[in-house]
């Protein structure tokens, strides 16, 4: 890799309002060190120091809205409330003190169960009243609770722009409340949320994102993070053929994303092999095919095996970037997340952009237990 051509990701970047430096991505990694749900002096540490090594756009550890049950952790971090919106003020200074941009991802978990068996102290809330296909647990939600859920996700958007942050993420992959909307397997409601087809599943996602846009205005930029796979089911795939990739996503963008950050277990996968070789476009290639949006890839950059691995508590070695570059020039995305390796070297992409290659780090698991 030494005599690798690394330009490509330093090229600066903007959409609406939003101008970036370079097109490195902080990937949203679930942290927990928010105690009582407010995030400290030590989360805006952590992120200063990732805007300080360069990083182009950060964006946040999942942050709930104000529903009864949208966590499922008690320390995953609030974006409502006096105290926690003071702590993401101290955040998003920290970072433009330190020259950084950075957007909150908006987050409800949906009926999603913590490994660690915490329960919040109201019954948590779903589509259909189902963590996966034929597990229970929880509540169907009424057409009452999908409205409320909107205007919270809009509230929570609203407030990001007022406390400065440069742009906000919609969380609606990996399984959570707004992907067991999209997913058959957990919405099998029979009003106008759910349906037989991914286009009629995407209403409460389009339903938030049109409140959204609306909250924040023109010119503020939407992200919407997305994936075929679930934590619950490794194999799960939303959309076969780019088809119905399009009706899944287009109502999205129509309705405001401004970009797609479509989540894979490994960038360099191929989505539909069968139509373009090992070598077609990966999921964010298809979706700004389809969807003509800005999208950003992710998964697995700079590192030898995928996040699976990190689950189970393995580590990882620094991988080639070359991957990467060909994919980026020939312009199949235009962002690139980056998230495992951000947490054990806070300096890769300074690294990266001055190619100092010998010194990158891989992932360390005990990475996950501090807030570095």
């Amino acid at each position: 890799m030494s005599n690798l051509d690394t330009s490509i990701l330093f090229r600066p970047f903007s959409i609406r309002s939003l101008e970036l430096k370079n097109r490195i991505v902080m990937s949203p990694m679930t942290r927990q060190f928010s105690p009582e749900g407010i995030p400290g002096e030590g989360s805006a540490a952590y992120y200063r120091r990732r805007a300080e090594g360069r990083v182009g756009l950060i964006l946040s550890e999942g942050t709930v809205i104000d529903r009864p049950a949208s966590r499922n952790g008690s320390s995953i971090p609030f974006f409502h409330g006096e105290a926690a919106l003071a702590g993401w003020k101290n955040v998003i200074d920290s970072v433009h003190n330190a020259g950084g941009r950075m957007g909150p991802q908006l987050w409800h978990t949906g009926a999603v169960r913590d490994v660690s068996g915490w329960e919040p102290d109201a019954p948590v809330e779903s589509p259909s009243g189902l963590d996966s296909p034929n597990d229970p647990r929880g509540v169907a939600m009424s057409e009452e609770d999908i409205a409320d859920a909107v205007a919270a996700f809009a509230k929570a958007a609203a407030d990001a722009q007022r406390l400065g942050f440069d742009t906000v993420e919609i969380h609606g992959a990996h399984g959570y409340l707004i992907d067991q909307f999209f997913w058959a397997g957990t919405n099998q409601r029979t009003d106008r949320y759910g349906g037989p087809t991914i286009k009629e599943r995407s209403r409460f996602a389009a339903e938030i994102v049109s409140a959204v846009r609306h909250a924040v205005g023109p010119e503020f930029p939407i992200i919407m993070r997305v994936s075929q796979w679930k934590q619950q089911d490794f194999g799960v795939r939303l959309a076969e053929t780019p088809a119905l990739m399009e009706d899944w996503l287009l109502p999205l963008v129509e309705a405001g994303v401004d970009v797609l950050h479509c989540s894979q277990r490994r960038f360099w996968d191929p989505e539909f092999p069968e139509i373009d070789g090992e070598n077609g476009l990966n999921c964010a290639g298809w979706a700004k095919k389809v969807t003509g949006a800005t999208t950003i890839s992710v998964g697995s950059v700079g590192l030898d095996n995928d996040v699976t691995h990190a689950f189970a508590g393995q580590g990882s070695t620094p991988a080639s970037l070359d991957r990467l570059v060909e994919r980026m020039e020939r312009e199949e995305f235009d962002l690139i997340a980056v998230g495992r390796v951000l947490l054990s070297d806070k300096d890769w992409v300074a690294k990266v952009e001055k190619g100092d290659y010998a010194d990158l780090k891989g992932f360390n698991p005990a990475s996950l237990a501090e807030l570095v």
